[in-house]
């Protein structure tokens, strides 16, 4: 099984953590009451084989001093190796320890919408936004990282991206444009999608999203 390690050695410069969002008018934080709850679950040889798993991007010293599934997940959060847009880490340590009920508690998280709605676009710009967004996965295609450069990702979240969805294009395309939403909450806009893609020279694929946002509007009328 592989491990993401680029970029996060013993040595590498750790970025400081950023603000995990999702708190809202609900009370609680959903990723950390997710982490809490897996935390909570973990046996004691479960914790030891996932931090045996984490020990090529975990310095020794910060591993020693890991007493629960919640101190290993902090490190992870301040490292960036998992956040509330990115689980694939998590995923594996969990398959790897063999607990499906604690990845079906991840799917569950994955699947439910978020608590703060006022993070949110409103309804039809949702709506808009799907369907740009399945326009431009289906023929973005390589280029995918130069668009969401465009966009402003952080190269870093463009780094793990490719690392956790080696080999698989379809789904790197999925999971950049997913993030990106997720990245920029409410101010998620298609013209933001429209404006980046003329910017790559991606006017073909511009040229679509505009069409089927025109047909949407035309219908909604």
């Amino acid at each position: 099984m592989d491990f993401p390690s680029r970029g996060f050695g013993q040595d590498a410069q750790i970025s400081p953590a950023r603000p995990v969002p999702g708190a809202g008018p609900c009370g609680v934080n959903r990723f950390l009451s997710l982490l809490h709850s897996i935390s909570s679950g973990l046996s004691d040889t479960e914790l030891s084989s996932m931090k045996f798993l984490c020990r090529d991007i975990i310095s020794k010293r910060k591993l020693e001093a890991v007493q629960s599934g919640r101190d290993l997940f902090s490190i992870l959060i301040e490292q960036q190796n998992i956040a509330d847009d990115n689980l694939e880490f998590l995923r594996r340590l969990l398959q790897h320890i063999r607990r499906g009920d604690l990845l079906s508690q991840l799917a569950k998280f994955e699947e439910e919408e978020p608590c703060a709605p006022d993070d949110q676009p409103d309804g039809h710009e949702q709506r808009l936004l799907k369907a740009a967004v399945l326009v431009i996965h289906d023929n973005v295609g390589r280029e995918w990282k130069r668009l969401m450069r465009e966009l402003g990702m952080p190269e870093v979240k463009l780094e793990r991206i490719e690392t956790d969805y080696r080999d698989k294009l379809s789904e790197q395309v999925f999971q950049a444009l997913r993030q990106w939403q997720s990245w920029k909450g409410k101010d998620a806009k298609v013209a933001d999608l429209i404006q980046a893609l003329r910017g790559c020279n991606l006017n073909l694929v511009a040229d679509r999203v505009e069409g089927k946002i025109s047909e949407l509007n035309t219908g909604t009328r």
